[in-house]
């Protein structure tokens, strides 16, 4: 099944080395559940010429808000009800969360409340799942169409379904430690308070359940359902 990825940002230079772009995270985040994939990298206004390019997509994270002012946003989003109309199942992370949820009608803001990083429990739709964030922006307006199917005390719409045509998550389950310790070590400091980046640091080596997020996405993907 061709996946198409709607990359909204690149990896800070300093852990591309190490990690990889967001293209290449995501292809081995999925790796071994009958997916290919291909880029388009929105975020430097490469577009695919429709949802037909692929058979599902996936939107990644990014530094950029969602509500902010940039030339490749109004086209992704014109893209996400175009995709979203045409039935084929999209799959949002982080600001890809975000944006899809802006672009069918929903709200996106700066959170009052500040930062949500590191290792973080979610329970969605009865399964808690162990999963890494790294956000400060939200959907504080769910669009009509999407059912809240997880929430926390930090983050209200921390995953959102709608129906068999997008499932959404705010953290990132794509982020291994390395890489979240690369953020926490060159892009933190100075931006999330110390605390809670020293707080964040202490679980770094406990497990996630990254698989299981995969497992669900890779469902999602080929049947349209996330259990």
């Amino acid at each position: 099944m061709l996946i198409g990825i709607l990359q909204t940002g690149h990896v800070a230079q300093e852990l591309v080395a190490e990690n990889g772009d967001y293209p290449e995270i995501f292809a081995q985040f999925l790796a071994g559940r009958d997916l290919s994939f291909r880029n388009y990298a929105v975020v430097d206004g490469e577009f695919p010429n429709g949802p037909e390019d692929a058979e599902g997509w996936l939107i990644t994270g990014s530094r950029f808000g969602a509500y902010e002012d940039h030339p490749w946003i109004p086209p992704l989003e014109e893209l996400i009800r175009d995709i979203y109309a045409s039935g084929r199942p999209m799959i949002g992370v982080c600001f890809g969360h975000q944006i899809i949820a802006q672009a069918l009608g929903g709200k996106v803001e700066k959170f009052a409340g500040g930062w949500s990083v590191g290792r973080t429990s979610y329970d969605i739709l009865g399964e808690t799942v162990n999963l890494n964030a790294w956000h400060q922006d939200q959907v504080v307006v769910v669009p009509d169409d999407a059912e809240i199917v997880s929430s926390t005390d930090f983050c209200e719409n921390a995953a959102l379904l709608y129906g068999d045509r997008a499932f959404t998550i705010q953290p990132h389950p794509e982020i291994d430690r390395t890489y979240l310790k690369g953020l926490l070590d060159e892009r933190a400091q100075g931006v999330v308070p110390e605390p809670l980046r020293q707080e964040a640091l202490s679980r770094l080596d406990a497990d996630t359940d990254s698989a299981r997020l995969a497992e669900m996405f890779a469902l999602f993907f080929k049947e349209k359902r996330i259990t």
